[in-house]
């Protein structure tokens, strides 16, 4: 099954690309590699804000990282031109807003891995480091960068 066969079969339509708002791009590409800059997590089109151990669950965390995967997908998308082209998604980096307290980074990074294995199947599966942090742009709840292998000739 194609990687556009499981998305359509998981209901996901892939958003366009989203353009930066600082000085960054969404993505650069060296050699068989695209590096996906961060992708903050949202909530009906705006920043999903909140931290997690204070107003934001485990839960509504791991719900925003799998939206964030979503997003990501959608730049790999526009990145390669096709995702049957994506050899392996190689790691994620998971930002997580968080309480001084909070210690479930790893269960709120689950969100977009779980979803990465489902759509990729073992080309999903990555390497991965979840960190909480004091704050993310606008507030945000949860961020994550990407690294991707494009299969050899894409």
């Amino acid at each position: 099954m194609s990687v556009y066969e499981k998305l359509r079969a998981l209901s996901i339509s892939l958003p366009q690309l989203t353009p930066p708002v600082a000085a960054y791009v969404p993505f650069v590409r060296s050699g068989n590699q695209l590096f996906l800059s961060g992708h903050i997590a949202k909530q009906d089109g705006k920043p999903w804000r909140g931290q997690l151990g204070t107003d934001v669950t485990t839960e509504q965390g791991k719900a925003a990282a799998r939206g964030i995967a979503i997003d990501l997908i959608g730049t790999l998308h526009a990145a390669a031109g096709d995702l049957n082209k994506i050899a392996r998604i190689v790691k994620l980096m998971v930002l997580v807003n968080s309480s001084s307290t909070y210690t479930e980074q790893h269960i709120v990074a689950n969100g977009a891995s779980e979803l990465f294995k489902e759509v990729f199947g073992d080309s999903g599966a990555h390497a991965r480091s979840a960190f909480g942090v004091a704050q993310i742009p606008f507030g945000s709840c949860v961020e994550i960068e990407l690294l991707a292998e494009l299969v050899h000739g894409a």
